[in-house]
């Protein structure tokens, strides 16, 4: 009997962002629900009656949550990293840094900005490929597309961390990074990540860098190490949770 072909991926696939955290949503959600409709009216814990029709409310909240989220999987992150890419001035020739780049949606966009200005620039990748922060997180993930979106030509992936980025002082013009850093749990290796930024920034270049939390934090080491740094805010209707990008630009 004939084997079939394998059918490969036609579209590019930029996976769900903390799956686990999403899941957690609907099941913790599901399970209030159920127990909302299904648990007598008075529940005894010891000599504690609770409820259980109130379940429903943090049942709203979980489910809802999770539809935020899948929210931003499906359209918001798209939208938020044009939004990104927007406060860039593209010129064409820029080389571009992604910082922790998971399966390269900010680094296929830089690539395309520069393709369609015909431009002579490139953008690299670099991240450690975790698929707990990233469904089917992989550098051959990434690989395929970059081929897909047609700029594999443009781009070039490294694995290694942001803290220990081994580039020569000076080496891009725009460095972007998207619910990465905070991923650095220990605070003295986050702010090796933030100096390496920093260091491998060239004069007059500019760093975004967005996330959910720790923004205050990057932008005083940005402003420390004398950059100009600004805060713009993503959209709170398509990011969860809401997004800041920190702007900072090294002076020339």
């Amino acid at each position: 009997m004939a084997t079939l072909p394998v059918t490969k991926l036609t579209k590019p696939d930029y996976g769900v962002d903390a799956p686990a955290v999403m899941r957690n949503f609907f099941l913790i959600g599901a399970a209030f629900l159920l127990a909302a409709i299904f648990c007598p009216p008075v529940l005894h814990i010891g000599p504690v009656g609770l409820n259980a029709r109130s379940f429903y409310w943090p049942a709203a909240f979980l489910i809802g949550e999770g539809f935020l989220f899948l929210l931003y999987v499906k359209v918001g992150k798209f939208r938020h990293r044009d939004f990104m890419l927007s406060l860039h001035t593209w010129r064409g020739d820029e080389n571009v840094l992604d910082v922790g780049c998971g399966r390269g949606l900010l680094l296929a966009g830089a690539a395309k900005r520069i393709a369609a200005l015909s431009g002579t620039g490139h953008a690299t990748g670099i991240d450690v490929w975790s698929n707990v922060d990233m469904g089917g997180n992989s550098a051959a993930a990434t690989q395929h597309n970059l081929e897909l979106e047609g700029i594999s030509n443009l781009c070039t992936l490294r694995s290694e961390p942001a803290q220990t980025m081994c580039f020569p002082d000076g080496t891009f013009d725009v460095i972007v990074s998207n619910l990465c850093i905070h991923n650095i749990y220990d605070a003295p290796t986050r702010r090796q990540a933030l100096h390496h930024i920093v260091r491998v920034l060239k004069p007059g270049g500019l760093a975004l860098i967005s996330d959910y939390k720790l923004t205050g934090e990057y932008a005083k080491e940005f402003t420390s190490a004398g950059l100009v740094v600004e805060k713009r805010r993503g959209s709170i209707l398509t990011t969860f949770p809401p997004l800041t990008v920190v702007v900072a630009r090294k002076s020339m």
